[in-house]
């Protein structure tokens, strides 16, 4: 016979509610967990007392008592596994597996029997039904009639609130029926009552869910929040998980206590109880108990009298009573150091921390998902910039969280984080290659290629190049223009508080006051808005740059690639040729990168012919411009000279000189009188002054 039995789809009854999850029987007891909340029950064998088969409404149903009165009650089985558990029980835990069935005759009237935590109404030997005693919220009691108020579950969707039973009067004397039934009831119900005094008390603890503060008083079976508008009891049964997280500033402290069933107020439901703690704030505690009740109760756990950090006592406290571990970040470290990572969740900012068998974030909503409930995660790029990355989960319910605005540079923690978890990523070959600056992936990417970075590499030289070839052609100026110390000066003086004043001041007053290094300014922006209009245009002249081992070979073998694959698309052809130039033999890539390295020789050979030439042009032509104007400059003062002498002869009224000119027709003048005459009038027009029209009158006059 095996040592373990397991079935799936099991369900478990918790105040009316069936939970599904995995059942297991194992040499060492039963182990019940629960599929929603991950909760654990774990039944040791030697606790069995009793175990029940019988038919249900699933099915069948296994009913197991335990020697302290817990029952459990599992549903989801198939009559043909009766053997298997009856003979693994006689086996491994020396019990006879009962087979009981419940009586169906509808009959309102019976015994009720106490049996540890279990009340049974019973007809004859058979019982009807069942009451868990621990799902009693209320117990009162009238004239011979007792009324039972159970504790509600939001899972469930038809809650039972009350049950009402008639207790005929007896004929003993001194005895109460209704009240015995009643204590009978109270002493195993879980009624929650502050009688007595506080073990200790937590003043004014900051609370973010539910929002306030709150004094937490510490009783025995439950947890009392007093706060200013409302009070909470939680029972320490409630009490899922503890979580002990620093907060990313390491100052504060966060306190998480998971809750199942949740505490409630009106319609909201609070799954998580979470106080934030300064880590500089200090307390000393002393038990409302005495030192023997203390070393009975938690065995060395706590002390009397203790000191410490805030949340280091609340913390101790509370796992003393809960009797539950702790649960702290593991080895995670983000790229800040920190162990949480920062990121939004439902458009509220929040901190993300990976955990050993989880995430965690808080603050709002709190959120918690284990590992085991993961159907899958992604790593999606931002919505908004490329400077973040979202960060999905999908459970196996089909649930999906989605934290997004996560930094870019928490990519690699997190993708190492969820590789080592073995959890599924959507994604996973898309992502791989961004993660190259570690070392865990160093070799593998040392040989492999990518044909979209290969490209991206060439046009950023291309770029780079062809920007070097035009600072090297643009002349002295653009060399003079673009001085980066000057320019870094000149930002650091616009924001400088004094630069503002004075330019500022400037305006309305004198130019003593303005800044040597302002004008400066202005003029080195005006030489560069003019330059990068000689930038513009490439050379069709100049040398084509060299390719790639791997473009050569692309550009050869691409038709082959194609021929191969009739209709592949441009992008699964970069791809495919990606993987060929990855597969391919260090030989052959020697062969490429042999043309490749003589095709860059030939290059630098022919781009040196090409810039010897390009400056003898730009000599040529600085040549040419200079004697230019060398000749304009000339002409502009011989033009000057004769103007002067013309001015001389017209203010002495010479009659000869104008008579001989007025005789002279125009088919008779010399291009140089023309040419001289022209000038002439141009720097008369030029200066305003009148005299050739009075020497034409004079001219006039002396013909007459």
């Amino acid at each position: 016979m095996a040592d373990t039995l397991e079935f799936n789809e099991i369900y478990q009854e918790v105040k009316g509610s069936m939970n599904d999850g995995r059942l297991r029987l194992s040499r060492q007891g039963v182990i019940f967990k629960n599929s929603k909340t991950g909760k654990v029950d774990n039944i040791q064998a030697s606790e069995l007392a009793e175990g029940v088969w019988r038919r249900v409404a699933l099915g069948h149903g296994l009913k197991l008592l335990t020697k302290n009165g817990h029952v459990y009650k599992y549903d989801g089985f198939r009559e043909s596994e009766f053997d298997k558990l009856s003979d693994f029980f006689k086996a491994h835990y020396c019990l006879e597996l009962a087979e009981k069935d419940l009586c169906v005759k509808g009959w309102n009237w019976g015994t009720v029997r106490f049996g540890g935590q279990l009340l049974s109404f019973d007809i004859g030997e058979q019982p009807v039904f069942e009451i868990p005693l621990s799902n009693v919220s209320q117990c009162t009691t009238g004239k011979n009639e007792v009324t039972l108020e159970f504790h509600q579950n939001d899972d469930a969707e038809v809650s039972l609130m009350e049950v009402r039973f008639y207790v005929p009067p007896t004929q003993e004397d001194g005895v109460d029926p209704v009240e015995a039934f009643a204590q009978n009831v109270l002493s195993k119900a879980d009624v929650i009552q502050a009688t007595g005094d506080a073990i200790c008390i937590f003043r004014e603890l900051q609370c973010l869910t539910p929002r306030g503060r709150y004094d937490i008083r510490i009783y025995p079976t439950f947890l009392h929040l007093h706060g200013k508008t409302f009070d909470y009891k939680i029972p320490y049964t409630t009490v899922l998980r503890l979580f002990l997280l620093p907060h990313k500033d390491q100052r504060q402290m966060f306190f998480v206590i998971s809750l199942d069933p949740p505490i409630k107020q009106g319609q909201t439901r609070y799954h998580f109880l979470i106080l934030l703690f300064s880590k500089d704030e200090d307390i000393s505690l002393t038990l409302n108990m005495n030192e023997e009740e203390v070393e009975k109760r938690f065995e060395g756990r706590l002390t009397k009298n203790m000191s410490g950090s805030l949340y280091e006592m609340v913390s101790r406290v509370m796992k003393a009573l809960v009797n539950r571990k702790i649960t702290v970040p593991g080895n995670f470290q983000g790229h800040s150091g920190a162990q949480c990572i920062t990121c939004s969740y439902k458009a509220s900012s929040g901190l993300l921390y990976p955990l050993e068998r989880g995430f965690i974030y808080v603050h709002k909503p709190p959120v918690h998902i284990r590992f085991d409930e993961i159907s899958f995660v992604n790593f999606a790029r931002g919505t908004t910039t490329t400077r973040s990355f979202d960060f999905e989960i999908e459970t196996k319910q089909g649930t999906q969280y989605t934290f997004s605005s996560i930094e870019r540079e928490e990519y690699g923690k997190l993708f190492d984080f969820v590789n080592a978890k073995k959890l599924n990523i959507k994604n996973r070959g898309l992502k791989e290659g961004m993660k190259q600056s570690y070392d865990e992936y160093a070799d593998s990417d040392e040989d492999q290629h990518d044909a979209y970075l290969e490209r991206m590499k060439e046009e950023g030289k291309i770029r780079e190049e062809n920007a070097n070839d035009s600072s090297d052609g643009s002349g002295e100026e653009t060399d003079e223009s673009f001085n980066p110390g000057e320019e870094d000066d000149d930002v650091a003086e616009e924001f400088d508080s004094n630069a503002s004043a004075t330019s500022s001041s400037g305006e309305g007053d004198s130019d003593d006051k303005k800044p040597a290094k302002k004008a400066k300014v202005v003029k080195e922006r005006k030489a560069r808005r003019k330059h990068p209009e000689s930038k513009k245009g490439k050379d069709p002249n100049a040398p084509k740059r060299p390719m790639s081992a791997y473009m050569l070979w692309l550009n050869a073998s691409r038709e082959r690639i194609k021929s191969d694959h009739p209709g592949i698309s441009i992008t699964d052809l970069s791809k495919k040729a990606g993987e060929l130039w990855k597969a391919m033999s260090k030989e052959k890539k020697e062969e490429w990168d042999r043309k490749a390295e003589d095709a860059r020789r030939d290059y630098e050979k022919a781009m040196k012919e090409y810039s010897v030439g390009s400056k003898a042009e730009s000599s040529r032509g600085e040549r040419s411009k200079k004697k230019k104007k060398k000749q304009e400059k000339q002409l502009k003062g011989k033009a000057e000279r004769k103007g002067a002498s013309f001015k001389s002869v017209s203010s002495s009224k010479s009659p000869a000189k104008s008579s001989n000119e007025s005789f002279k027709s125009k088919e008779f003048v010399s291009s140089d009188e023309s040419s001289s005459a022209e000038s002439k009038k141009e720097d008369s027009e030029e200066e305003g002054a009148p005299s050739p029209r009075r020497s034409s009158s004079d001219s006039a006059s002396g013909s007459d």
